[in-house]
């Protein structure tokens, strides 16, 4: 009998007067009760999902505009009003690129809605010809393409406390990232067109919106790789994220890369405006404030396995997440099973590209007992991803931005995951 009851195929034995299993006969009996195994399985999937043989039946026409299998259901968690964020479902998502729905957003007064028709970009102050630009006129401009990464200076708070929720997925702690192919024109183009002196300093974004957003930029940001961005990942710039045209400063603080953008002033010191005094400003413990701390230090965290997947069984895990560096390229990941006693380096996913998210993976074989999983990365200037402890020891516990210290994540016997800081 096989293990489902059936009778297996035998053979008679007429020499020894009895009833012998053969080789074939095994074989037969095997193949069949495989095959009743395969059936069973695909008539119980069937049943599940109610659908239709896909072979038998006509497929769906196409559409003027595609859509995502229903299956697929990847959602930004919302949170906040007219000044709130929505953060990128990370642990759904393939690849480095974020496709641009799922994009994070950080609002401070809603999303202005704004007619490209009317659309107007002046550049001014200390430049030979002040120009109003129209959006057309920007697209004549050589166009440039770049992935990179974008990042709320606030992404990541929940880490930094001393005693953090362990409750909190990679999108509730770090979704306020998201990476995108920008699209537009080299702000240094633009500069040169308008003659910018060579005592301008710093120039002024300013934006379109109600809390009409604005920042001091440094001229030395605009004569490397600044753009005014109207295009993402092969289509118009979101209203979300801008539409019809951003500043995008590729590895700075996502604030500086001011959205609606309709104002660039030249000028040979920073203005000093209420969004860079008021907010994105770090007290420090000595009692100064860190301000203009644009760029954003290396970083990294695992998207899997974390909080909330429950691993079943003791077995093969591939442990994978995000790095990223606003300082260029990240050279290596880190990462340790046992709470940082000891590390090994992860393999780094292709592409790898300046200022932008680079995939990481390791495999790992769980044993069924408690493990502290973190992730270190480390970028080309030789900047290593650190502590929480470390954070605080330099800039205090009231700071408010840029938390890059190190994640964690810890997985009990019966494969439950919560969120563990470093």
């Amino acid at each position: 009998m096989d293990e489902n009851g059936r009778s297996i195929p035998a053979e008679s034995d007429e020499e020894h007067g009895a009833t012998t299993l053969t080789r074939r006969g095994l074989l037969t009996g095997a193949a069949l009760a495989a095959g009743a195994a395969i059936s069973a399985r695909a008539a119980k999937a069937v049943g599940a999902q109610a659908a239709p043989d896909p072979t038998k039946v006509p497929g769906a026409r196409p559409q003027v505009v595609g859509s995502r299998s229903p299956h697929e259901t990847p959602e930004k968690l919302i949170s906040g009003s007219i000044g709130g964020v929505t953060r990128t479902p990370h642990h759904e998502l393939h690849g480095i690129l974020t496709p641009a729905d799922l994009h994070f957003e950080r609002h401070h007064h809603g999303i202005p809605q704004i007619d490209p028709a009317s659309y107007r970009l002046l550049i001014h102050g200390m430049v030979d010809r002040p120009m109003l630009f129209t959006l057309d006129e920007l697209k004549r401009f050589p166009q440039v393409s770049r992935l990179h990464f974008l990042e709320c200076s606030g992404n990541g708070g929940a880490a930094y406390r001393v005693d953090p929720p362990t409750d909190i997925s990679p999108q509730a702690m770090d979704g306020l990232l998201s990476t995108s192919e920008w699209s537009g024109v080299s702000l240094a183009t633009l500069f040169e067109e308008v003659g910018a002196h060579p005592d301008a300093t710093w120039f002024l974004a300013e934006g379109s919106d109600a809390a009409v957003m604005s920042r001091s930029i440094p001229m030395e940001k605009a004569w490397d790789d600044a753009m005014i961005a109207y295009g993402q990942n092969g289509e118009a710039i979101r209203p979300e994220q801008g539409y019809p045209a951003r500043l995008l400063l590729p590895g700075w603080e996502g604030n500086a890369s001011v959205k609606w953008v309709r104002r660039l002033e030249l000028s040979d010191r920073p203005f000093m405006f209420r969004d860079e005094t008021s907010r994105y400003t770090d007290p420090l413990p000595d009692g100064r404030a860190r301000i203009f701390s644009f760029v954003m230090d290396a970083k990294s965290i695992i998207t899997h396995p974390t909080y909330p997947t429950r691993l079943e069984d003791p077995g093969f895990v591939e442990i994978s997440g995000y790095a990223w560096t606003g300082r260029g390229v990240i050279e290596r990941v880190d990462v340790s099973i046992d709470g940082g006693a000891t590390w090994e380096a992860a393999e780094l996913q292709e592409p790898v590209l300046p200022k932008c998210t680079t995939r990481f993976r390791h495999a790992w074989e769980w044993d069924g007992e408690p493990a502290h999983l973190m992730s270190r990365a480390v970028d080309e200037t030789g900047y290593v991803q650190p502590t929480a402890a470390q954070v605080r020891d330099v800039r205090g516990p009231g700071t408010r931005y840029h938390y890059n210290s190190i994640r964690g994540w810890r997985i009990a016997a019966d494969g439950t995951i919560g969120f563990a800081a470093s």
